[in-house]
């Protein structure tokens, strides 16, 4: 009867569709284990395909691929530790999201995952279907039950291993961030492990998917719920964790406890990490911008330096006749702070051409909309040419506030193939400049210190499309949209409640119906780090033809 084993925890980040960069990644990790003295090697859900795959995975020619990197894996490592690893897994007429466990240079065993999530980012009742309950696996002797990812919140999933005769539970997941997610996580496991009394290794994945960043953080729980091991946040780590079996069961023995970020740093971790992750993933590696002198662009061009290195970002800023002198001091400073290129594009002619191109046209209406929005479209039409021309990707810089209610202009400020602070209020964004601004981690690539001026922090927002122009000409003040918006977005209540909150109706209503009609532009927007448990795109689907409206709330 085996007494001890070395689990080798792989916090990894896949690419997904890259089946032969993964496996490389594996094997690698297989290696350290197999140098370590590890009994088994373990990778997070899905790692061979990545995850999320979406419709990728739905693909034959993608699933008979996977199928035969993972069979290679096996073969090239026959000669040392079991080697756990998620893919997807075709029985019959059914695929499934599997976990399989290789040993001896074939495939032991494939655990099904039961319980697919499709709620959220989630769409596994999609793509795949429910695997069996079962009983554990064996690995080198000791029975390992492998509850894959969401078959760990669900308590029936555990306590079949349990009752089955499982000697401990190792989770492999595909768990995105959200804010608090390492709480919510936890307490699940915990239950876990008090309704079952075995210990527990979640293993999480590391590193962004589009819009979704796996922020790793992975823990080992002996018995009650007390953490035994608990790896970094937002990287990769590779971790070698002992259990030996004690009179009362198995039992993990201590190790390093990382300690985790607060909120802030946390989000700000992720959309730096996320940033950098999704230029590496798409081929890019340098960043461009329009900044504007305001705290959004002031934002977004400290995260691209933090994540790609200052010498790999550049500003632009493109004066019209509105752009104030401090507008331009503030562009100049910002850029001297964090080290990034600056270049100056005015735009006052061209936007003089335009208007006499379109004079006829135009004639015998008032001036407004339209013709703020072609300074607006004319940036953004500059900066697309100075992508298309040096590789850059162009970064966008709306916040979930101006997102919401849709004050950007599509074709214009929206243009870009990246908005690093897209699930991020306006309030959150002055406070992320005020932590940015005291806070410096090893993580990130730009300078310490002040680097979002002081003035940008404290000036009345404004888009400078208009003589003395305002965003609260336009908007309700940002404190009091921002918490209309948690309400409406975030946490789906009605008008009725945000007038029992004590908000105006009329105020509420206005930006209800703001945030229905901007669906169109949402559709074209480009992606960012999910931050909250509601980011628009797949947490929150909703139709551009919308024609309700919700009656509660009074006139």
């Amino acid at each position: 009867m085996k007494d001890r084993i070395r689990v080798t925890l792989a916090q990894l980040d896949p690419v997904v569709g890259d089946l032969e960069g993964n496996a490389a990644k594996a094997r690698a990790a297989w290696e350290e284990g197999r140098a370590a003295g590890a009994d088994l090697v373990a990778l997070p859900e899905m790692f061979v395909a990545g995850y999320q795959t979406q419709d990728l995975v739905l693909r034959p020619a993608f699933q008979a691929h996977a199928q035969t990197t993972i069979e290679r894996l096996a073969t090239d490592c026959a000669d040392g530790p079991a080697l756990a690893i998620g893919g997807p897994r075709r029985e019959g007429a059914l695929l499934h999201n599997g976990y399989w466990i290789l040993a001896g240079g074939r495939v032991r065993d494939v655990v099904l995952k039961h319980e697919l999530p499709n709620f959220k980012v989630f769409d596994e009742k999609r793509l795949f279907a429910p695997g069996p309950l079962r009983g554990p696996a064996s690995v080198k002797g000791v029975r390992v039950g492998f509850p894959v990812c969401e078959d760990a919140w669900h308590p029936d999933v555990a306590e079949t291993l349990a009752e089955t005769g499982a000697e401990m539970l190792l989770v492999p997941n595909g768990s995105p961030y959200f804010r608090d997610k390492h709480d919510v996580r936890l307490a699940h496991m915990v239950a876990r492990t008090v309704e079952t009394g075995l210990p527990l290794i979640y293993l999480n994945m590391a590193g962004g998917q589009d819009d979704q960043f796996f922020d790793g953080a992975s823990f080992v729980l002996n018995p009650g719920g007390a953490i035994a091991h608990l790896l970094p946040f937002g990287e990769e780590a590779v971790r070698h964790v002992d259990l030996a079996r004690t009179p009362d069961g198995w039992r993990a023995e201590p190790g390093e406890v990382t300690p985790q970020p607060g909120e802030w740093e946390a989000d700000y971790r992720v959309m730096v990490e996320a940033t950098r992750g999704y230029f590496r993933k798409t081929g890019f590696s340098k960043a461009l911008l329009g900044l504007s002198g305001g705290i959004d662009s002031a934002l977004v061009a400290t995260i691209a330096a933090d994540a790609l290195g200052p010498g790999n970002v550049r500003g632009v800023m493109l004066p019209s006749r509105y752009t104030s002198a401090h507008s331009l001091e503030d562009a100049a400073d910002c850029a001297r702070r964090l080290g990034i290129a600056l270049d100056t594009l005015p735009i006052g002619g061209p936007v003089e051409a335009v208007h006499d191109v379109l004079a006829e046209q135009f004639s015998g209406t008032e001036p407004g909309i339209a013709e703020e929005n072609l300074q607006s479209r004319l940036r953004g039409l500059l900066l697309m040419a100075l992508s298309n021309k040096t590789g850059e990707m162009l970064l966008t810089t709306g916040n979930k506030s101006e997102v919401a209610v849709g004050y950007a202009t599509i074709y214009g400020d929206m243009s870009g193939g990246w908005n690093p602070i897209k699930d991020l209020y306006k309030m959150r964004v002055f406070e992320t400049c005020r932590w940015r601004n005291r806070e410096h981690r090893d993580w990130m690539l730009a300078p310490p210190g002040e680097v979002v001026p002081p003035r940008v922090i404290s000036k009345a927002p404004s888009a400078e499309l208009a003589a003395d122009q305002r965003d609260e000409d336009s908007l309700p003040p940002y404190p009091v949209l921002d918490a209309i918006l948690e309400r409406l977005v975030d946490g789906d209540r009605s008008v009725a409640d945000c007038v029992a909150d004590g908000f105006d109706a009329e105020t509420v209503r206005k930006v209800e119906r703001l945030v229905y009609l901007s669906e169109y532009k949402r559709f074209q927007s480009a992606p960012g780090p999910r931050l909250t448990g509601r980011a628009f795109w797949l947490d929150r689907r909703y139709p551009i033809v919308n024609g309700w409206r919700d009656p509660t709330g009074g006139a």
